[in-house]
């Protein structure tokens, strides 16, 4: 089964959003895609956080079994395409192996320059959540979009 992994620090507010956003219109679009999420800093086994779990559920989104899982070079091996939340994280990805199936979410999204990165709102208060939580929202589904036409069309990817 293809996978994508999403990336971002500590796997506990951006990546687990877009994880569960992914996963669930793979979902509803009927399409076999295996979604994981890690960080480049997470504490293995840690909790989404209160504000990402808090604003998933406003969304219909459940984080409650969500773990955060360390970044590693077996998880990039076993990606067929790694997003990352920031260039940072790209970094960090290329330096595990994964330079060729490697992006930006807000690129692969068709978003360039600083636009292309997604804050970390942890820490924040509920509104800059939810603010963050729209804006993955936005850039999964036009990276679902993309990812699905590729299926058709692998040197798309």
């Amino acid at each position: 089964m293809t996978q994508i992994l999403l990336v971002c620090t500590g796997n506990i507010c951006r990546s687990p959003m877009a994880e569960s956003i992914m996963r669930q219109e793979f979902e509803r679009r009927g399409e076999q895609v295996e979604i994981v999420s890690a960080g480049t800093g997470a504490w293995d086994g840690a909790l989404a956080s209160e504000g990402a779990y808090l604003v998933a559920l406003e969304n219909e989104l459940d984080l409650s079994q969500h773990r955060a899982a360390l970044l590693t070079r077996e998880s990039v091996e076993d990606a067929d395409l790694v997003l990352t939340m920031a260039r940072h994280h790209r970094v960090r990805v290329e330096e595990l192996g994964g330079t060729e199936k490697t992006h930006l979410l807000g690129e692969y999204a068709g978003r360039q320059g600083d636009d292309a990165e997604v804050g970390d709102p942890f820490g924040s208060d509920l509104p800059v959540y939810r603010d963050t939580f729209t804006e993955i929202q936005t850039l999964v589904l036009a990276a679902v979009e993309r990812f699905s036409n590729s299926l058709n069309d692998p040197d798309s990817r």
